[in-house]
């Protein structure tokens, strides 16, 4: 007879147990990385870097005192440099703390871009960037020796607003000015302003007479 202990044996259901992913073994000379879906490893590919050909850089963030004297005895440590060029206000001939750099060796030029950039200089961290050929200017080099020279802008402005004009030109600036006082009027209109505006003084310039002479 089968006893009720038996039966309970019976009854119970075998355990289930989650399959296991059997990974290979690596070997001494393994792969890089083995597939999830299983298989042999593989080996990641190693890409050589590109040759540099970049022999000009950008040089931002260029800290006040730090012009091309000082950028040459600076950069000339590294290798030979062809050109050096900061960008200057038109009017003043201050810096525009960035400018522009060129190496004979773009092997140079690399390493410098790799090493200086960040680099603190006078409370500035240096910004440099290399330049590939094809994206840099034909027009970049322009002016780089010239030498600023001061003017007195204000002698300047003096002669085009005394300057003598044409009937031609008189009516042209007489226009420009009635246009912008045009724009200014509607504005204060628009800001419910109930303003008179007195009128300009030449606003109409008297066409010169011609004289015609007898010849008699």
């Amino acid at each position: 007879m089968v006893t009720k202990a038996k039966k309970r044996a019976l009854a119970k259901k075998p355990k289930k147990t989650r399959p296991t992913l059997a990974i290979p073994a690596l070997k001494s000379d393994s792969s890089d990385f083995v597939p999830l879906e299983g298989g042999s490893g593989g080996k990641i590919p190693q890409l050589s870097e590109p040759p540099a050909t970049a022999t000009v850089l950008y040089v931002g963030r260029i800290p006040h005192g730090f012009y091309e004297d000082e950028m040459e005895g600076f950069f000339k440590q590294f290798g030979k440099i062809k050109r050096i060029r900061i960008a200057r206000n038109r009017k003043t001939g201050r810096s525009k703390h960035y400018g522009f750099i060129e190496f004979e060796n773009p092997e140079v030029a690399k390493v410098v871009a790799d090493e200086i950039h960040g680099y603190l200089l006078f409370e500035h961290q240096l910004q440099i960037k290399p330049i590939p050929p094809e994206r840099v200017h034909p027009k970049l080099w322009r002016g780089m020796n010239l030498r600023f020279k001061q003017r007195n802008w204000t002698e300047i402005e003096r002669w085009r607003h005394n300057r003598e004009r044409t009937v031609e030109q008189h009516q042209q600036l007489v226009e420009h000015i009635l246009r912008r006082d045009g724009r200014c009027r509607k504005r204060i209109a628009a800001a419910g302003i109930d303003y008179e505006f007195p009128d300009f003084v030449g606003k109409k310039r008297p066409v010169p007479k011609k004289i015609r002479f007898d010849l008699d």
